[in-house]
């Protein structure tokens, strides 16, 4: 008995004693895929890269969902107590702001994670998310879920806080962010110098 024979055989097993075998050449139809065209080529290259490239590792997996009216918090160790107690009641000068109303999840993690390249490219320090409650929506606060599990995981980000009732209130984010390098260098450079 042959490997093909007990292929066969248990074929035959599986299906039954009515399954009759194709006898001959089977012609196989195949279609050809249509030539790509060199820009074709081109774009899905560029695509492919930039996917490679993306260094935005927030997740839009497993993300836990928080009542509509929570309050957020985060505090990064090492950050003074003052600083933080400063940033929650509102009394730094807002930089800019991003809303995400009207946006997909994924729109959003790709906002947030650009806001913070570009804060740090900027020396910005305090920015604003408005992210809404998202009360009355099929899944409430989804979008201030992921802005509560994203931001801590950048470590730009030093701490983030619901903001004031007068910026939003639990529907608004207030964020902390670290010294750009070449803030922290020329920092550096004007409290080193020395009167001489």
């Amino acid at each position: 008995m042959t490997a093909d024979d007990a292929d066969t055989g248990d074929f035959r097993d599986l299906l039954g004693e009515d399954v009759i075998p194709l006898t001959g050449d089977t012609p196989l139809l195949l279609k050809r895929l249509p030539e790509l065209t060199p820009g074709t080529l081109e774009r899905r290259r560029a695509a492919q890269a930039l996917l490679q490239r993306d260094p935005n590792f927030l997740s839009t997996n497993d993300i836990p969902l928080l009542d509509p009216h929570a309050e957020l918090s985060f505090l990064r160790p090492g950050v003074q107590y003052g600083v933080f107690k400063r940033l929650r009641h509102g009394e730094y000068r807002i930089d800019t702001r991003l809303d995400l109303h009207g946006l997909t999840v994924e729109q959003a993690r790709l906002g947030v994670f650009q806001l913070v390249r570009d804060c740090l490219k900027h020396d910005l320090r305090v920015c604003l998310v408005s992210h809404g409650r998202g009360v009355g929506r099929k899944t409430p606060a989804l979008l201030k879920s992921c802005v509560a599990f994203w931001l801590p995981q950048l470590p730009e980000v030093l701490a983030m806080h619901s903001a004031p009732q007068h910026l939003g209130g639990t529907g608004a984010t207030v964020i902390l962010l670290r010294k750009s390098e070449r803030a922290r260098q020329e920092n550096f450079e004007k409290f080193s110098r020395r009167p001489g």
